[in-house]
């Protein structure tokens, strides 16, 4: 695939519900966490609206003094509980290839906890050229200007958010909790129904990359 530019394009990628599938290992560690802290959590609730930082969901179940200590419970537990029940979404492994056969270097910017994030991608095989955790929303575009990210893959408004700040594509995929309707009037410079369009998407993409192309120099 030839570029017009020399250097292919750094893709950034959300993780949850872009890149996987947590909601079933979530859900487990959320179980496992009330019956540890006796406390209530509608865990089938709470996999509905993944994305904001773990604490933005502790708040609606536990006291704000509880909240840190809490969050530090459920990430010791996680690996035990969340990473053998998370699959890959259809199309992830594929849209980490495409880059990587255009030349180009995929990373990985999430709110997750860093460590548990690469536990997920080490366990399905996964290989991103970096992982960056503990960033949310507008805070995504500190990893994905220092890393230089031509386009960013997500499926929230806030990631939208975060490419835009940014000034990367947004490339918002319909897989988690906000649909296409909603991405568009974030922001989203391209909606994709899922990952498994991403690659030809990315092949057209590539054909037409210049630097000057990206969002904050239009």
């Amino acid at each position: 695939m030839a570029f017009t530019t020399p250097l292919p394009p750094t893709v950034g990628f959300d993780l949850d519900m872009t890149l996987i599938d947590s909601r079933p290992g979530i859900r487990a560690c959320y179980q496992a966490l009330a019956e540890r802290t006796e406390t209530y959590i509608d865990a089938d609730l709470a996999v509905t609206r993944l994305g904001p930082p773990l604490v933005d969901e502790l708040i609606n179940w536990f006291p704000a003094e509880r909240v840190a200590e809490t969050a530090d419970l459920y990430r010791a537990m996680y690996p035990t509980y969340a990473i053998a029940a998370t699959s890959a979404l259809p199309g992830a492994r594929e849209a980490i290839a495409a880059v990587r056969e255009a030349g180009g270097r995929a990373i990985v910017v999430t709110a997750k906890y860093e460590p548990n994030a690469k536990l997920h991608l080490a366990h399905l095989g996964i290989e991103p050229d970096a992982v960056i955790g503990d960033l949310w929303a507008e805070r995504k575009a500190l990893a994905l200007r220092a890393h230089e990210a031509a386009v960013y893959v997500g499926d929230h408004v806030g990631d939208v958010r975060g490419a835009r700040t940014a000034g990367a594509l947004s490339v918002a995929v319909a897989t988690g909790p906000c649909d296409e309707a909603e991405l568009r009037e974030a922001g989203a410079d391209v909606v994709l129904a899922g990952l498994t369009e991403f690659p030809r998407w990315f092949s057209d993409y590539c054909a037409d990359y210049r630097p000057d192309n990206r969002p904050d120099n239009r």
